[in-house]
């Protein structure tokens, strides 16, 4: 069993997504408010977080940046139907994906477990991949720079495992997107942009990922 907090002001989403998900393993807990939210993380343990933009004492961005400031846990954010720049700060905050409402519950339940596999890769799989400034330990979902364990969402995560085990080929965004959504939806290259700008940062002073011009990304960082 899966489970999941959901952190919307909708009193009656949270009984209707809990009597659904339980079907597909997933036990929802309800918080209204962002404090309550809080409390049920320091309190629980939680394989993702269902997360709405519309929200009393702060909005969902602020929510999530706070999560993020002591967390990896992922994040669903559940935004206005159209709203791209809702996605996108969303993204740059650190949320894994999103969801615009209204939504069917089958949809979301897709995508809880796509990011629960995400987040626990098959400790059968060969471990460890070592490069000139840092490495990445599948088997942990650890990156290190220079020795130093780095912070990574899961999209931030996959990204870098996804160009990383192709050295050299070019990644076009909506490859990219395709891969971590894990299916063709409604696609921005913005957000691509963004998590790979994110993932520099982080991996300074190391730079192995090359921008392509005209096409996307690739990966040429040296073993």
């Amino acid at each position: 069993m899966l489970d999941v907090l959901l952190i919307d002001d909708d009193e009656k989403l949270g009984p209707l997504l809990a009597d659904y998900c339980e079907r597909y393993g997933i036990r929802i807990t309800h918080a209204t408010k962002p404090s309550q939210g809080f409390a049920c993380l320091d309190d629980g343990e939680f394989a993702a977080v269902i997360l709405d933009v519309m929200l009393p004492e702060m909005d969902g961005f602020e929510v999530c940046r706070r999560i993020r400031q002591v967390s990896e846990i992922p994040i669903i954010m559940l935004t206005a139907r159209g709203e791209v720049t809702d996605r996108i700060v969303g993204l740059e905050l650190g949320a894994d994906d999103y969801l615009p409402k209204p939504f069917e519950p089958r949809e979301l339940v897709a995508r809880v477990n796509a990011i629960a596999k995400r987040k626990q890769p098959p400790l059968t799989e060969p471990t460890l991949l070592q490069f000139d400034s840092f490495s990445i330990d599948k088997g942990r979902r650890e990156v290190k720079v220079k020795d130093k364990l780095v912070s990574m969402t899961t999209m931030e995560y996959q990204l870098l495992l996804l160009l990383a085990e192709s050295p050299g080929k070019d990644f076009s965004r909506d490859d990219i997107l395709n891969h971590l959504k894990g299916t063709e939806t409604e696609l921005f290259s913005r957000s691509v942009d963004i998590l790979v700008s994110r993932l520099r940062s982080k991996l300074k002073p190391a730079e192995p990922i090359k921008t392509v011009y005209g096409s996307g990304y690739a990966f040429v960082g040296g073993i």
